[in-house]
């Protein structure tokens, strides 16, 4: 595996201060089912994320700013398109990518966001629909980070029914010519390239489209109070004509991007665990130092009760996870069990982070420490790639059979 290979494996110390020997962050010690490649990755990428990403996310979370300047990091450490095998990528297997999405969500969503969205809505697509001359073009840039992409499918008016798309592509001799928008774009500020979903004469249709073509046009999205380390936009497209080449040739339909999204989902249920777990460590080690009505506020019998109840729901989303991870790595993944674990988890981490502010108090809305980050983050992300009722509704038709959207 490009980028990890060199790293060794050590075990994490889930002791800290007077913690008992069991890890309060994996309570059914997920850690030993890993193999030993996918404990180095997660070892790995922790470390990263301890060195690189916490001494700056604050900032650049108070600032709006995504840290650039670990994009090369990010690269060189073979995580983005980690999952392909070929054009210089690391050929991870599921598990290990479910890994990599949970510690870094756990520095901050934004980083997890502009992973996953690199890795699964920009790379798996030209992988798993594209041409060979597509594939050669553009999977080694993106692994690199020469290339940064972006993934154009929701648009303003649509939210989560794709299938109301009005941008439309049409063809011009050997061209085509594709005109609308996209709305709430991850890393368009920074995209080299989109890949546009486009309505045609045939249905659904993807294009790879560079965001120089004349005729495209990027406004950053400002004023966020959610994923404000992660950049996002909104995309205008005025005729933008392409080549022939330009459509990816092996996907037709909904389909295309909808497998898109479930890819990304996948690492969306692990990501989850990661900032869940960050708030609840956060939680550990405040209510152990502070001092309330004489006795440290660990002392106290409901603040144990809230936090025995983040670490079972932490637990579970972990399971589902692994589960799940096993099942994707066994060819055997299917999208209303992503949808099972993507509502489950989101909505697991966006009640631990609220919690976990509120035991902290006061502190609680202070940027120094992480749930707040957190909650607001994950504000975006029980929204993004299917909000929990679309979850829900993909859940009830594969109980039923009923299609109730």
């Amino acid at each position: 595996m490009r980028g990890l290979t060199v790293a060794t494996a050590t075990p994490l110390d889930p002791s800290k201060g007077t913690r008992s020997s069991i890890d309060p962050l994996d309570l059914y010690d997920i850690r030993s089912e890993l193999t030993e490649d996918e404990a180095m990755v997660q070892d790995t990428v922790r470390r990263f994320v301890d060195a690189e990403v916490l001494p700056v996310i604050r900032e650049h979370f108070e600032q709006h700013t995504f840290p650039r300047d670990i994009i090369p990091q990010i690269a060189e450490l073979g995580l983005l398109g980690s999952t392909i095998d070929g054009y210089g990528c690391a050929g991870m297997n599921q598990i290990s990518y479910g890994l990599v999405c949970q510690e870094l969500e756990r520095g901050d969503s934004g980083i997890r966001s502009f992973v996953s969205v690199q890795s699964s809505l920009v790379m798996h697509p030209i992988y798993a629909y594209g041409s060979e001359e597509q594939k050669q073009e553009w999977l080694p840039k993106l692994a690199t980070a020469e290339a940064v992409g972006c993934f154009g499918l929701t648009e303003p008016h649509g939210g989560s029914d794709p299938a109301n798309m009005k941008t439309v592509a049409k063809r011009d001799g050997d061209d085509w010519r594709i005109s609308g928008s996209k709305m709430w774009i991850t890393n368009a500020p920074i995209a080299d390239m989109a890949v546009i979903w486009a309505m045609t004469d045939e249905g659904v249709r993807g294009f790879i489209v560079p965001t120089d073509t004349p005729g495209f046009d990027i406004q950053e999205i400002e004023n966020k109070f959610s994923l404000r380390a992660s950049l996002t936009g909104a995309l205008f497209l005025d005729d933008v004509r392409v080549p022939a080449s330009a459509m990816l040739p092996n996907v037709k339909g909904l389909r295309g991007p909808l497998g898109c999204l479930t890819k990304a989902r996948y690492g969306i249920t692990w990501g989850c665990i990661g900032a869940a777990q960050a708030c609840l460590d956060a939680v550990i080690d405040y209510t152990a130092d502070r001092e309330l009505f004489g006795r440290p506020l660990n002392h106290n019998q409901a603040i144990q009760l809230r936090m025995a109840e983040m670490a079972r729901q932490i637990t579970m989303a972990q399971l589902l996870s692994y589960r799940l991870g096993r099942l994707n790595d066994a060819g055997n993944m299917r999208p209303e069990q992503v949808s099972v674990a993507k509502w489950h988890n989101a909505r697991m981490a966006i009640d631990t982070a609220r919690d976990a502010r509120d035991i902290l108090g006061g502190s609680g809305i202070s940027a120094e420490y992480v749930p707040i980050r957190h909650a607001l983050n994950l504000e975006s992300v029980i929204t993004y790639e299917g909000t929990e009722t679309v979850h829900q509704l993909v859940v009830g038709k594969a109980l039923t059979g009923v299609n109730a959207f």
